[in-house]
């Protein structure tokens, strides 16, 4: 029996985060339990939301990644008749049942794991877990291939390319160009961002997310890591990527043609709409987001990023070019850093400096055949990132 022949089985990785929340409020818009079944939502430290969701929706299963909030979970659910699980294991569970969609949203490496088992199956990955691609790139892709799934981005800048990238066109493609918003720190110089405190880091101007990814774009580290996936989504050249920074943020992002001819998505921000696309993918929804409306937009401005205020677009384009477990080393230290940055231990330009500094220290690391050799050189990383970043601590006192 497929989906078509029963409700659509889906599964949430990350369901208490804004991808995960935005998901669930785009399948209660399209029929919610009529039309679909979700086998497992999985989330963090949020129990209670979990609990919630999980009651609403009726999951077969729940998981929280943190092992110490088992039983918490576990009571919240008691009598529901939903199964529980924690930890690695857990994930990997969820991600093992029989839904033929689901939702890669964990935040960070932890994702990784139980994507690859996910996509190994066969599902349909709906990818908004970035560190998959960062991390693994080719190794990802090969799975979901042999797996037989699908790989539809959920990011907004990935999905407008994906939505714009005609395949019959293929061989024309020139150019994909990556939009970003410049953050909250757009127009500021570099003497200010020195001292950027966490809180107005993550005020992200047109966006409503979650902490690391709202840090990410305010360091545009999200941008960095977004041209590492775009290169193995799109398979096309590093020197085929751009990124320009766009504030008002309605142009998710452009793919240009041989032609001269730009092919650009647009609409009003909103996560919705591309978590949507891929839930229904090849078709288009009816949701209830707000329409973009032409007469009331003033301006669309076009600026090109300043590497020296945001070193992160650099960074990238040093692992594109370096290539092997490059894009593995700068993932892992800049979730380092970013760690450390919370904890305030370093400050906000610091990052970019500590992820430099590890991924010149493992310039000669050797390119990685398996996923077993992402996880090392992941955990090379981290050690090393933890070891720059008590420098900065030592000499701060």
């Amino acid at each position: 029996m497929t989906d078509t022949d029963r409700r659509r089985r889906i599964t949430l990785l990350g369901s208490t985060g804004s991808i995960g929340v935005n998901t669930l409020d785009v399948v209660q818009q399209l029929g919610g339990r009529e039309r679909f079944e979700i086998m497992a939502l999985t989330g963090n430290g949020n129990i209670a939301l979990l609990a919630e969701q999980a009651r609403a929706f009726g999951a077969k299963l729940a998981v929280t990644a943190d092992e110490q909030h088992y039983q918490t979970l576990k009571d919240e659910l008691s009598g529901t008749g939903i199964a529980v699980a924690a930890g690695a294991s857990g994930l990997d569970e969820a991600a093992s049942l029989d839904a033929g969609w689901v939702m890669a949203a964990i935040v960070g490496t932890a994702g990784l794991a139980p994507t690859l088992t996910a996509a190994a199956r066969g599902a349909d990955i709906a990818l908004a877990n970035k560190e998959c691609l960062v991390s693994a790139g080719s190794l990802f892709v090969e799975a979901v291939r042999k797996g037989g799934g699908r790989l539809i981005p959920v990011d907004s800048e990935h999905s407008a390319i994906f939505q714009c990238l005609e395949e019959p066109q293929r061989h024309a493609l020139e150019r994909i160009i990556l939009t970003a918003s410049g953050g909250p720190f757009r127009t500021h110089t570099r003497e200010q961002m020195e001292n950027v405190t966490l809180a107005t880091a993550r005020a992200h101007p047109n966006w409503s997310m979650g902490l690391k990814i709202s840090v990410g774009s305010a360091s545009m580290f999200n941008k960095a890591l977004e041209m590492i996936e775009a290169r193995h989504l799109f398979n096309v050249r590093p020197d085929q990527i751009e990124v320009v920074v766009h504030p008002q943020s309605i142009i998710h992002s452009m793919v240009g043609y041989a032609d001269g001819s730009v092919m650009a998505q647009l609409g009003v921000p909103d996560m919705r709409t591309a978590i949507g696309y891929a839930l229904t993918y090849p078709k288009r929804p009816a949701l209830n987001v707000d329409r973009l409306d032409f007469a009331k937009l003033s301006r669309l401005d076009f600026e090109a990023p300043d590497e020296t205020r945001f070193p992160a677009l650099r960074l990238a384009r040093t692992a594109l070019e370096r290539g092997g477990l490059q894009g593995a080393i700068l993932n892992a230290a800049e979730e380092t850093a970013f760690g450390a940055f919370v904890e305030e231990k370093i400050r906000f330009l610091d990052m970019a400096d500590v992820v430099e500094q590890v991924m010149d220290d493992m310039v000669q690391c050797p390119p990685g055949s398996s996923i077993d050799d992402v996880f090392a050189a992941d955990a090379e990383a981290r050690g090393r990132a933890k070891g720059v970043i008590a420098t900065y601590a030592k000499a701060a006192q």
